[in-house]
């Protein structure tokens, strides 16, 4: 039995750089950090006493004689693609702590989580960098999913990390190198809230690549500003200016495709500003789930008062990325001879 944890993201800059359409011929880099929500993914051989060959828990309950009956596309795709067949049943368990299509990188860390755990599963162990170039290949190349390279990278390596993306297809990943009490300063000036719905992103992701030359000179502010961005973390200032650098984002943001965003949206939006907020986006790819605010702790009690219909996710950042948090040799009966 393999049980991994990987952790889910928050994107603050550059969101949009990190799809190859764009940063194989110009370059791109995010300003992200994982969060201490996660998926958890558990897998083993599945004993030979049962009537199905594999099984698999996730929003449904799938037994089937086949891999290719499987209807998870990133399970039966990750199986095919690790080299599992159907001479041996696996069983796979999948939890998570925040709901799914919400904008923290979900899907990804599910790829991530599947990835570590198979190859555990066979005895192996695999580096972040390379957990992250296959799970980009298993949602990119194989599911043919409109995702960009950020979460992969995120969810395989853990912390708060400047990710570049160059031009000749490899992606760099710089920890950000501030002071404890500094990253502390900047945990207790976010607020995470759930709008209470839920969206696949992979429409409104199509919508951005697809205008991509027309929003040329939104998505190149948009890299600029993850350096800006990492120099105000880095450095000894206010935070204030992060929080002012997020709004001029969410503006480059939501005029990159028309379902970035919708009324409600924008109103929440307003609405915190009007109490404290500085700045702050919608989180994923656009329109419903998960919105982040920068707002100064003093004003925090009005703005959750004001908004208070609305759930708040209280987080802190993590640290590690994707783990193996058990692992148990096979017995024979599941592993037989």
């Amino acid at each position: 039995m393999i049980t991994t944890r990987t952790p889910f993201r928050v994107s603050f800059f550059g969101g949009g750089t990190d799809y190859p359409a764009w940063y194989l011929k110009e370059g791109g880099a995010v300003l992200s950090t994982t969060i201490d929500k996660y998926c958890y993914i558990s897998a083993r051989f599945l004993p030979p006493f049962f009537a199905e060959r594999h099984r698999i828990v996730w929003s449904h309950i799938e037994t089937v004689s086949s891999i290719s009956e499987i209807l998870h596309p990133a399970v039966r795709e990750g199986l095919r693609f690790l080299g599992f067949d159907n001479s041996r049943g696996v069983e796979i368990h999948h939890q998570g702590d925040l709901p799914a299509r919400t904008g923290i990188g979900s899907s990804s860390s599910f790829s991530v989580g599947l990835i570590r755990a198979l190859m555990a599963l066979r005895g192996q162990m695999i580096g972040k960098h390379e957990l992250a170039l296959k799970a980009i290949e298993l949602e990119q190349n194989i599911l043919k999913e409109n995702v960009g390279s950020q979460d992969q990278v995120a969810a395989a390596y853990g912390g708060l990390n400047l990710i570049r993306f160059l031009t000749n297809g490899s992606i760099q990943v710089e920890p950000v190198t501030a002071p404890p009490e500094r990253i502390a300063d900047l945990e207790q000036h976010l607020m995470l809230l759930y709008t209470g719905s839920s969206r696949m992103g992979g429409e409104i992701a199509a919508s951005v690549v697809a205008r991509m030359r027309d929003k040329a000179a939104e998505l190149r502010q948009m890299r600029l500003l993850v350096d800006k961005a990492a120099d105000i973390l880095t450095g000894s200032g206010s935070l204030s200016a992060f929080g002012e650098l997020l709004h001029q984002t969410w503006v480059l943001k939501r005029g990159l495709a028309d379902d970035v965003t919708n009324a409600e949206v924008d109103d929440l939006y307003k609405l915190a500003r009007e109490h404290g907020a500085l700045g702050g986006k919608l989180l994923g790819a656009g329109s419903r789930g998960f919105m982040l605010f920068f707002v100064p702790p003093e004003k925090q009690p009005a703005l959750k008062k004001a908004m208070n219909r609305f759930l708040w996710v209280p987080f802190r950042f993590e640290w590690e990325g994707s783990t193996t948090i058990y692992y148990a040799q096979p017995d024979a009966l599941s592993n037989p001879a």
